[in-house]
């Protein structure tokens, strides 16, 4: 059983973005071009490929010199086994969390320098940003998004159980 809350973040992240690339494999490619102007002027196919590109980069930056990281797109066909694996790669990172905070800074391909857990943190916050995006244009769409939260996460896991009266 995972213990570290930070683990724990990336469970849910790597199950919520799973849950979304599923409801969205039911979806026509009309819809999947589609898009909803008040949530965004990009479509569901290009959001969850940018979510799905960026946890590869955000890995990328954790554990690769800036030569060495991916740049080529990823295919939508193949964006669910991407970020499965990158996913669980962060995850692996998230439970040896005394590598994450006392490491050396990262170097990004744009000149900065970065501390590991400002990275840990994004990859969780720029997936739930662009997840509640594609939730809103499903909605626009007429399509019901996937309930993809910490309390269904904590309820598909067990984690959340309802207390006897």
């Amino acid at each position: 059983m995972t213990t570290s809350i930070l683990a724990r973040q990336f469970e849910h992240n790597n199950w919520a973005n799973l849950e979304l690339i599923e409801a969205c494999g039911a979806l026509t490619d009309a819809h999947l071009d589609a898009i909803d102007p008040a949530a965004s002027d990009w479509s569901v196919r290009f959001a969850l490929t940018h979510l799905v590109e960026s946890q590869r980069a955000y890995l990328s930056l954790m554990t690769l010199p800036p030569d060495a990281r991916p740049r080529d797109p990823i295919p939508f066909q193949e964006l669910r086994d991407s970020v499965n694996a990158t996913g669980e790669a962060l995850l692996a990172l998230a439970r040896d969390e005394s590598s994450i905070q006392a490491g050396p800074l990262l170097r990004s391909t744009n000149g900065y320098s970065i501390e590991p857990w400002v990275v840990m943190a994004q990859a969780i916050n720029h997936a739930s940003d662009h997840r509640r995006q594609v939730r809103r244009s499903m909605r626009f769409l007429g399509v019901a998004p996937p309930d993809l939260d910490c309390w269904a996460f904590a309820d598909a896991v067990g984690a959340m159980v309802q207390a006897p009266v």
